[in-house]
């Protein structure tokens, strides 16, 4: 026995302009039928949060799957599943497609080289999954917007959940970020971890899905744009605390980058606050009371 819930859309051709569209959403539980053989035309994120079962891509090998656990279906690559004939299994998928998913593949949340995912946590994928579901019901307006955006979010949570991925951060990239504002070469980088070049750049890779110099690059121009907004520190003082003597290149730099100049940016966001920001984030569901000002 089982049970299958699911629903299917149609994306206007404008609502595909926004990168990322979603085209169904299902929930479904119990010796489920297999699926396939099958090739589609576009994503499918299929989310195993109990049982088991099994997966056959275009190689013909047969892989355990055993929950928590991602299935990756790709455009263009045949596949076959199906759950566990004795014990079946929970799964939630969505279909998705759009120019975005190019990029998400690019910086790894998609990995069609790697269909079978195992996951430290389905909850917070499926709890995504819920919101699409909750935003199908008939007549919502916002349909298609509501339920691109939850994309996004399911994503974002798929390669969090990631059983390699550390749940308190990547010690690589922790450690780059402090090191950042350092003179230091990617290959001097790399010795402080007792890896080549290629090994760092693997592993930056892996965990930000860009390189090794592309991330502290990122990581320095954070520091100088908030330095800009609440200091009022000369832009050569500003480039030598995020690691630049030459105040000239920075200045290229961060215009290359970010898309205006570093005195443009700081008339544009400048915010001059006595002893610079805090860095304690505050909770957005708990703010902090502001008392009314007494008469």
């Amino acid at each position: 026995m089982y049970h299958t819930w699911m629903r299917y859309f149609t994306p206007s051709p404008v609502h595909h302009r926004l990168g990322l569209v979603c085209l169904g959403v299902g929930l479904q539980h119990g010796t489920l039928p297999t699926v396939g053989p099958r090739t589609l035309d576009h994503h499918v994120a299929v989310v195993v949060s109990a049982g088991s079962g099994w997966y056959r891509g275009a190689d013909g090998r047969r892989t355990t799957v055993t929950a928590p656990a991602l299935l990756w279906l790709t455009p263009g690559t045949p596949h076959h599943y199906g759950a566990d004939p004795d014990t079946g299994w929970d799964e939630a998928f969505v279909d998705f497609s759009g120019p975005a998913t190019a990029t998400y593949t690019e910086l790894g949340y998609i990995e069609p080289d790697r269909p079978v995912v195992p996951l430290s946590d389905a909850a917070p994928a499926r709890a995504a999954i819920s919101r699409i579901a909750r935003a199908a019901r008939p007549g919502n307006p916002l349909l298609e917007v509501e339920t691109g955006a939850a994309v996004h979010e399911l994503l974002v949570a798929l390669r969090r959940a990631r059983a390699d991925t550390n749940a308190d951060g990547d010690p690589v990239l922790a450690a780059l970020a402090r090191d950042a504002f350092q003179p230091l070469s990617v290959a001097e980088h790399a010795a402080r971890h007792g890896m080549t070049a290629a090994e760092l750049r693997s592993a930056v890779r892996r965990a930000a899905g860009c390189s090794p110099k592309d991330y502290l690059l990122t990581v320095r121009l954070g520091r100088a744009k908030e330095l800009l907004a609440a200091t009022e520190l000369p832009v050569a003082a500003v480039a030598r605390r995020v690691g630049y003597d030459d105040p000239a290149y920075f200045s290229r730099l961060f215009t290359r980058r970010v898309g205006t100049a570093p005195i443009r940016f700081r008339e544009q966001q400048g915010r001059s606050v006595h002893g610079g920001w805090s860095n304690v984030v505050p909770d957005p569901e708990h703010p902090p009371t502001i008392l009314p000002r007494s008469v």
